[in-house]
């Protein structure tokens, strides 16, 4: 028999999370991406997310006590819904059928190793930081 899942701990991440995806949308919504052209807010909203993540992940694990719910909701929640792998799809099929290969190119690395590059800055910043005792 499967464990029932914690309704509080769904009810944070749902909540959080639709905060993250609305303001992600509305970002996307004031500036949108010109056909043909580096679409920014998702770049820039992806590599926040991917900041904020590793900072979190980080810092609830290793400089604060555990929690059940803190990391479901910053992480998944916060994290999960304003960063957006299906919109960077999107974009990077539009770029392709609009035969911008170079800019899906640079696009796709520029976000994997920014995304990365963030986590990393994130994860050293938190551990760089001495613990008062």
């Amino acid at each position: 028999m499967m464990p029932l899942p914690d309704r509080r701990e769904l009810a944070a991440v749902f909540t959080v999370g639709a905060i993250g995806a609305l303001c992600r949308g509305l970002l996307a919504e004031v500036y949108p991406a010109a056909a043909g052209s580096w679409p920014w807010v998702t770049f820039a909203v992806n590599l926040g997310g991917a900041f904020l993540l590793g900072y979190f992940v980080t810092r609830l694990q290793e400089r604060l006590p555990l929690s059940s719910y803190r990391r479901p909701l910053l992480g998944t929640g916060l994290c999960g819904g304003l960063t957006t792998f299906s919109t960077m799809q999107v974009e990077l099929l539009m770029m392709i059928d609009a035969r911008h290969f170079g800019l899906a190119a640079g696009y796709t690395s520029a976000s994997v190793v920014g995304g990365y590059g963030a986590v990393h800055l994130a994860t050293a910043m938190v551990r760089r930081v001495r613990i008062r005792a």
